[in-house]
Parts: structure tokens; sequence; C-alpha cells
């Protein structure tokens, strides 16, 4: 009984972020960094099947001295090497990238969920630094990777590690300020 447990939480942790682990190369990335207007923010991304209302996918949007995208195990990329990939860190976010990104993860039968938390800016480059840190992540540990990192932030100590993207998106949503928005029905371009 509990082999079977384990195997079928197995296949769920697998069904959710399934992309190859990418290394990075070491040359500098020749991107243009972006800042956006508007206070230091950390907007946890999650990408919810809307048939089963499983979560697929858990990402980071970090607003600090630039803007990056944390995609860990994630499969998106930009065209024309905008937003330029290391490490699963997505460099020059700039409005269209980011609604790229945004259209990628509810596209189909997925909606995706934005929570968004203004925070210190000296806490959003530490974000920045703690995911550049993590390095690439292994197929099915986004929620894993982004949970590790906004734990060693002052203010999110209370996150427990998670292994599954709502589990992470819950635990965020009761963080004190937390603004969400549901994204649906977009198309990728």
């Amino acid at each position: 009984m509990l082999t079977r447990l384990c195997l079928c939480i197995s296949l769920v942790v697998l069904a959710g972020c399934g992309a190859e682990r990418q290394m990075a190369a070491q040359a500098p990335l020749a991107y243009t960094p972006y800042v956006a207007e508007g206070p230091a923010t950390i907007m946890l991304i999650t990408s919810i099947n809307g048939r089963s209302d499983a979560g697929a996918h858990s990402a980071l949007v970090i607003n600090g001295s630039e803007r990056v995208l944390y995609d860990p195990a994630g499969s998106w990329e930009l065209k024309n090497g905008m937003a330029p990939e290391r490490d699963d860190m997505h460099y020059g976010m700039f409005p269209a990238a980011l609604d790229n990104y945004m259209a990628f993860q509810s596209n189909g039968i997925f909606y995706a969920t934005q929570q968004t938390l203004v925070v210190p800016l000296a806490i959003a480059d530490q974000a920045i630094a703690e995911a550049k840190a993590q390095g690439s992540t292994p197929a099915a540990l986004c929620s894993h990777s982004v949970s590790t990192v906004l734990g060693k932030l002052p203010g999110f100590e209370g996150l427990s590690v998670a292994f599954f993207p709502k589990a992470i998106s819950q635990a965020f949503a009761k963080l004190p300020g937390v603004v969400e928005t549901r994204i649906e029905g977009t198309t990728v371009e």
C-alpha cells in the first residue's frame, strides 16, 4: 500500500514540471536589464490545470534592482534571444516578455495565478541572489526550488519546503499583503 502511494505521488510530481535540466554556458549573457516601475516585489506564478485543478508549475518573478524570472525546471523560452536564460533564471523580463510567459502558463486548459507581495528592495535582491545560487532544477522539482528560495528570505521563514505548486501557493497566500490575480485564456504569440 505504501509503495503504491509513493508511486502515485511520484507520478503526480513528475507530471508537473517536466523540462530537461539545462546547464548554462559560462560565457557572459548579453541582455539589457529591465527595471520595472513601482516598488520591489516578489510574484509567485502558479500554473493550474483547469480540468483537474491540480497545480502544474511554480515560478517567481522578482522585481528588484532588475526584473527577472526564476523558472525552475521550466520549458519556456522567448525567441530571438530575448529574456536569455541561465540556470533557470531569465533576465531582461520586460513587459512583453512577462506577458508572453503568462500566456505560456495559462494556455489551453491551464490558467495561472499571480500572487504579488511588495517587499523591501534588499529582500527582492536577496531573492534574486538565492535563486541564482539555487542553480538548475531537475524536472518535477519546481515547487521545491521556489519554496527553498523563499524560505531563505527574511519574512518568509514560515513557508515550508513544498513539493506541489498548489501547496506553496496556498502558503504564500497567507502572507500579509499578498495580492492575487487569475490569468486565463491567453495565447502565446
